[in-house]
């Protein structure tokens, strides 16, 4: 029987991305689906297959200052208001929730109207939006086992069943991983997020500048560069004869990462999800300063199977990164061993996963009678 699910994530790539997979899994199975959001939608919602897409009112708590704190809350419960109109209208038979702080308002309206709920961590640490919300929902989703102050909290609704990704992704995972020539080409591929980090198109250049010229000939560059880095970067890449390309988003990007050798990037959950799905290797720069060290966490999962090579930003300056990258292109057994490593890590069924406890919940059942073999803290009953 078709049931209504209305999905809601933060507008960036980190949340809609998950959050898209899951939507189209859904429709393929014949249900109808809606997208709740913030305003940075843009071009994510473009591409999103839902049948409506409705703008939430929502802020992110920073600072203790009270003006804020006030204004904050005030955006919060006017999105609470905004949402529960949206809940009345479409009468969904379950909300699902990928994290952050635009998902608050949603999902507490699905809390107030008494409808079914899954709430989707994609980090190994839950963030702060997503603790308000967990004794709240009807089931938790994570992608890997929660640590920290969350983990433990409600084993008998927590269930991993992994981070679901894109059609696009689920397609590039199969071409098999292209081993790097001696002498030959060597496709790099640097981005930094769905808002692309000034880090790398700080560090980048100079870094590539300190390679042998017989080196750094081979590379071939693709790069994602924020709108106002753009021009500085390909004219410091111009000058060092690099072959690069770059733009502030890649529509293609599972392609892109199916191409590459290396791919240096932050560590979120989605990132970390597509490169282990696909199988590439990877040098993780996790976002410094992050409140709960989320994506060092989610670096630290990959570099323990095998796939990846994190390194924290303050301890990667342009000569770190030169050697580092000097010393994998010398050596494609080993990027071949990690591409293998991090695409064994992969979990290409957790939007199947997710589905099937979307539905299940959607369904008024109860999680004990759910497929075991998805909980991450043993048998949910």
């Amino acid at each position: 029987m078709a049931q209504t699910f209305l999905l809601t994530a933060g507008g960036t790539g980190g949340h809609l991305f998950p959050a898209q997979a899951l939507a189209a899994e859904l429709i393929r199975r014949g249900h109808v689906v809606e997208l709740a959001t913030d305003q940075r939608v843009g071009a994510y919602g473009a591409d999103f297959p839902a049948r409506n897409v409705h703008v939430i009112s929502s802020a992110t708590l920073a600072g203790r200052n009270p003006v804020a704190l006030a204004r904050t809350a005030y955006r919060l419960a006017r999105g609470t208001w905004q949402a529960r109109g949206v809940i009345k209208l479409l009468k969904p038979d379950a909300v699902v929730g990928f994290g952050g702080y635009p998902t608050f308002p949603p999902m507490f309206a699905a809390f107030l109207a008494g409808v079914p709920s899954v709430l989707h961590e994609a980090n190994a640490v839950m963030g702060r939006a997503n603790r308000m919300l967990a004794g709240r929902v009807s089931a938790i989703a994570t992608s890997f086992p929660l640590v920290g102050e969350a983990a433990g909290a409600y084993p008998q609704k927590t269930v991993q069943t992994g981070n679901p990704v894109r059609d696009a992704v689920i397609a590039a995972s199969g071409t098999p991983y292209d081993l790097p020539q001696d002498g030959g080409a060597f496709q790099l591929l640097v981005f930094g997020g769905s808002q692309g980090a000034r880090f790398f198109s700080d560090c980048l250049p100079p870094a590539l500048e300190c390679l042998p010229a017989e080196t750094r000939a081979r590379i071939r560059l693709v790069q994602q560069c924020r709108p106002e880095d753009i021009d500085r970067v390909r004219s410091a890449f111009e000058r060092i004869g690099i072959v690069a390309e770059l733009a502030p988003f890649f529509p293609d990007m599972a392609e892109r990462i199916a191409a590459s050798h290396l791919v240096v990037c932050r560590s979120g959950a989605s990132s970390v999800s597509e490169l282990s799905v696909i199988g590439r290797p990877s040098v993780l720069v996790p976002l410094p300063h992050a409140l709960d060290n989320d994506q060092g966490r989610n670096a630290d999962i990959l570099a323990r199977a095998g796939g990846a090579w994190p390194v924290a930003q303050s301890e990667l300056d342009p000569a770190r990164l030169a050697a580092l990258v000097t010393e994998l292109m010398a050596d494609p057994g080993r990027l071949a061993e990690a591409a293998d490593s991090a695409k064994r890590a992969g979990r290409p069924d957790a939007v199947r996963r997710l589905a099937d406890l979307a539905e299940h919940i959607a369904s008024g059942g109860p999680l004990r009678t759910t497929d075991t073999r998805h909980t991450s803290s043993g048998d949910a009953s």
